[in-house]
C-alpha cells in the first residue's frame, strides 16, 4: 500500500480531472453505505455543491466560506488517511477545484493524526494562478514537440513577467508577482480562515501584524526602484488610476480573470452570481465610521448592547484592544463581537474591487483576482485597500500611551555591537535573481509522457549572518534567557532625507526574533538569516514530498526539514531587493527579558512553529507575550532619560538596543544558491 503522504500527493494532483467510472463507482457504493441512515454525501453536500466547477471560489465571500465550512466539516470527520481519500474521491466531481483543495488543504493542516503530512506547493497545484496563459500555451507547444529523448520539458518565465517598464506600477511587478509571496498569502489565510470556526490565539491581532508587514516590504522595494510609498485607498467616489490585467486563467478551460481598466470606478454591487444580496459602496462607509467611533470611544458594542474596552494594556486572559479589532475589521462572524452592525469590511472591500469591472455580471466576466487570495498581491490596489485597512489600526495603536522606559530596557545587557556578514563582507548584502523549477504537470495534463516545468524567476539574495556582541552583567538580577528582537528599515525617504521616528515607524520590517540563553560577562550570537522567525524555509515539490525519507515518521532525524507546515514569508524575499548603487539601511536590535516575554503554553508537542512571528504555532499561544510590532507599534514617548525622542537611534541611549548601517545593492545579476 502507498505510504500516506503519497495518497494525499495522489490527492491533490490535477485537481481539474475528472474521477474514472472505476475510480468513483466503488468508493460512492463504500462512502454511502458507511455513514448509515443518514443522506449520502453529495446530496448532504448543497452548500458545496452550488458552487459551480471551473469558476471563482473566494473565502472573501459570505457563501462560499459557508461551503468551505461544510466540505471541511465533512472531510474532517474521516479518522484515517485511507478514509479521506473515499471521501475526496466521492465528492472530486460535484465540487469547484479550487474550494476542494482549499478543504482538502485545510483538514491535512488542521486534523492531529494527520500533522505528519505535508502539502505540496500550491504553484503547482494551480500553476494556471501563478504563471500567464500565454506561457501555459508554451509549455503545451514544448510538451508536443518533445523528443523522446528528453527527459523533461522546461518552460521559463520572467523576470519581465507581465507587464512592460511604461507603467510605473510595473517597476515592483517582480514582487507583486513572485510566487513565494503569493504562496504564501494563500497559505496564511488556510491557516487562519474565516467564519470556518477556528479559534486561533490572537487571530485579529496577527491579521492586522502579518498585513502591516507586508506592506512595509512593499514600501521598502518601492523605494528600492524610485517608486513612492503606496497611498491607502480611502476615498471610493474618484477612480483608481491604475488598472490590472492579470493574464491568468481560472480554470484548465481557459476562462480568464476579470480586468481592470486604468481609472476605474468602485461602484455598488449588483451581481447575482455569488449569492450575496446588492450590496452599496455606502455600506463599507458606514461600517467604516462606526469602526472609527469605536476606536475613538474606546469600547467595541457587543450583540447585546454590552460595551468591551479597547486597549492593550490588559493581561491574559482578557483580549488586547487590537485583537478585538482585527477580529472586527476582518471580520469572522463567529469572533466579532457584533458583525450585523461592524460589518464585514474587509472581506467584502476585497469583493467590490474584484467586481469593479462588470459589478452588474452584464458581461458575465469573471472577478478579479482581488477574489482569490492565491493572486490577490499580484494587482497593485491589493496595496492600496490593505494600506487603508491598516490605518484603520494605526489610527488605534497612535491612541495607546507610549512605551515606557521600564518597559524597553533592561540594564543588565548590553548590546556591545551589531553586525551583518555576507560573502565576505561586512554590512554589505547582495541581491540578484534567481530561478526555481516546479512541475506544472503536477496540476495541469499537457498529454506528455514526462514532466513538463516551469522556470519561475525570482529576487533572491546572498545568505548573511547576524554578529551580535552582548555584555550581561554578572549581577544576580541577570535574566538566563533573553529574546533578541532584529528589525530593518530604509534609513531614507523618497527625498533622501533621514525619517523621523514616526514616520519611519511603519516602514520598520521584523527580520528575526529568536531566545538566547545568556552566560555573564561576553556573549557573541552568530544567527543565520535562514534560521528566520517569519520565514518558509522551503516551498516543497511533490517530488520533494515523493522521495522524502521515512514519510510516515516525522520524528525521524532525516525529516528534519520537512517538519514545517507550510506557512510563512518565502526566504528568497527575506531582504528587500535594494539599489545598483546601494542602498542604507539600518538595523536594529534589541534584547528584552524572556521571563516577561514568554508564554505558558498548554501541553504537548507544538508542532509548526518554523515562522512564529507570522504564522504562530499550530495547537498553541503565540509565543511572546509583547504586543506584535514591539517596540514600534506605537508612537514613542516624548522623553527618553531626560532628552527627546526623535528618531529611532534615540532609543540606543538604552544599553539594551543598539542600530546599524547597512547598505543592500542589487546586482542584476544571477544568484546560485
Amino acid at each position: 500500500m502507498d505510504s500516506e503522504q503519497k495518497q494525499v500527493l495522489d490527492m491533490l494532483q490535477r485537481p481539474f480531472r475528472l474521477p474514472t467510472q472505476r475510480e468513483s463507482h466503488p468508493i460512492v457504493f463504500e462512502v454511502g453505505t458507511r455513514v448509515g441512515g443518514s443522506e449520502r454525501p453529495p446530496q448532504r453536500l448543497t452548500r458545496a455543491r452550488s458552487i459551480p466547477r471551473g469558476t471563482v471560489f473566494s473565502i472573501f465571500v459570505k457563501s462560499h466560506r459557508l461551503a468551505a465550512k461544510e466540505l471541511c466539516d465533512y472531510f474532517m470527520e474521516a479518522s484515517s488517511v485511507q478514509e479521506l481519500r473515499q471521501r475526496v474521491e466521492e465528492v472530486r466531481g460535484l465540487v469547484n477545484e479550487k474550494l476542494f483543495i482549499f478543504a482538502l488543504s485545510f483538514v491535512i493542516v488542521r486534523k492531529p493524526e494527520m500533522r505528519h503530512l505535508r502539502l505540496p506547493s500550491i504553484v503547482e497545484i494551480f500553476p494556471c494562478m501563478f504563471v500567464p496563459v500565454t506561457t501555459v500555451s508554451e509549455m503545451e507547444q514544448e510538451a508536443r514537440k518533445s523528443t523522446p529523448d528528453q527527459e523533461i520539458v522546461v518552460t521559463e518565465y520572467g523576470p519581465e513577467f507581465s507587464s512592460t517598464h511604461l507603467k510605473p506600477e510595473h517597476r515592483v511587478a517582480y514582487w507583486r508577482e513572485d510566487y513565494g509571496i503569493n504562496s504564501h498569502h494563500w497559505h496564511w489565510h488556510l491557516v487562519y480562515p474565516v467564519d470556518l470556526g477556528v479559534m486561533r490565539d490572537r487571530k485579529g491581532e496577527l491579521f492586522f501584524y502579518m498585513h502591516q508587514q507586508m506592506l512595509a516590504r512593499y514600501d521598502m522595494d518601492r523605494l528600492s526602484v524610485g517608486l513612492n510609498r503606496v497611498q491607502k485607498l480611502s476615498n471610493w467616489r474618484i477612480p483608481i488610476p491604475d488598472g490590472y490585467f492579470p493574464k491568468l486563467t481560472i480554470n484548465n478551460a481557459g476562462q480568464t480573470w476579470g480586468s481592470r481598466q486604468d481609472n476605474s470606478l468602485v461602484q455598488d454591487y449588483r451581481r447575482e452570481d455569488f449569492g450575496l444580496l446588492p450590496f452599496d459602496v455606502s455600506e463599507l462607509e458606514q461600517w467604516h465610521s462606526r469602526i472609527m467611533d469605536a476606536i475613538h470611544q474606546g469600547y467595541l458594542v457587543d450583540h447585546d448592547g454590552n460595551q468591551t474596552r479597547l486597549t492593550d494594556n490588559v493581561k491574559p486572559p482578557e483580549k488586547r484592544g487590537i485583537d478585538l479589532l482585527g477580529d472586527t475589521v476582518e471580520a469572522d462572524s463567529s469572533i466579532s463581537l457584533n458583525s450585523l452592525f461592524y460589518g464585514d469590511l474587509h472581506n467584502m472591500g476585497h469583493v467590490v474591487i474584484s467586481a469593479i469591472h462588470d459589478p452588474d455580471y452584464a458581461h458575465r466576466e469573471n472577478l478579479g483576482v482581488m477574489s482569490d487570495t492565491a493572486t490577490a498581491m499580484r494587482d497593485p490596489v491589493f496595496y492600496r485597500w490593505h494600506k487603508y485597512i491598516d490605518d484603520i489600526f494605526q489610527e488605534y495603536k497612535v491612541i495607546q500611551p507610549p512605551y515606557t522606559t521600564e518597559e524597553l530596557s533592561l540594564s543588565s545587557v548590553e548590546v556591545v555591537s551589531v553586525a551583518v556578514e555576507s560573502q565576505g563582507q561586512k554590512n554589505q548584502l547582495i541581491t540578484g535573481w534567481s530561478t526555481r523549477d516546479f512541475e506544472a504537470s503536477r496540476g495541469l495534463d499537457f498529454n506528455a509522457d514526462k514532466p513538463v516545468m516551469v522556470r519561475l524567476t525570482h529576487l533572491n539574495h546572498h545568505p548573511f549572518v547576524y554578529s551580535i556582541k552582548l555584555q550581561a552583567a554578572n549581577s544576580g538580577s541577570l535574566p538566563k534567557e533573553v529574546t533578541v528582537r532584529i528589525f530593518m528599515a530604509p534609513k531614507l525617504n523618497e527625498r533622501g532625507v533621514e525619517m523621523s521616528f514616526m514616520e519611519q515607524r511603519l516602514l520598520w520590517a521584523e527580520m528575526d526574533r529568536f531566545t538566547h540563553d545568556l552566560k555573564p560577562g561576553l556573549n557573541h550570537i552568530l544567527r543565520s538569516s535562514t534560521s528566520s522567525s517569519i520565514t518558509n524555509s522551503n516551498e516543497f515539490t511533490f517530488r520533494d514530498l515523493e522521495e522524502r525519507p521515512n514519510p510516515d515518521n516525522p520524528g525521524a532525524p532525516e525529516n528534519t526539514l520537512f517538519n514545517f507546515c507550510g506557512c510563512g514569508w518565502p526566504q528568497h524575499m527575506l531582504l528587500p531587493r535594494g539599489k545598483q548603487e546601494g542602498m542604507p539601511f539600518e538595523l536594529f536590535v534589541m534584547v528584552t527579558d524572556w521571563n516577561q516575554d514568554k508564554v505558558a503554553q498548554p501541553d504537548g508537542a507544538c508542532s509548526c512553529s518554523a515562522a512564529a512571528s507570522f504564522c504562530g504555532i499550530l495547537d498553541a499561544l503565540y509565543p511572546d507575550a509583547r504586543p506584535m510590532g514591539f517596540p514600534f507599534d506605537r508612537r514613542p514617548m516624548p522623553m527618553l532619560l531626560n532628552r527627546p525622542v526623535g528618531r529611532a537611534s534615540d532609543l540606543t541611549r538604552l544599553s539594551n538596543i543598539a542600530m546599524q548601517d547597512i547598505t543592500i545593492t542589487f546586482t542584476n545579476a544571477q544568484i546560485t544558491q
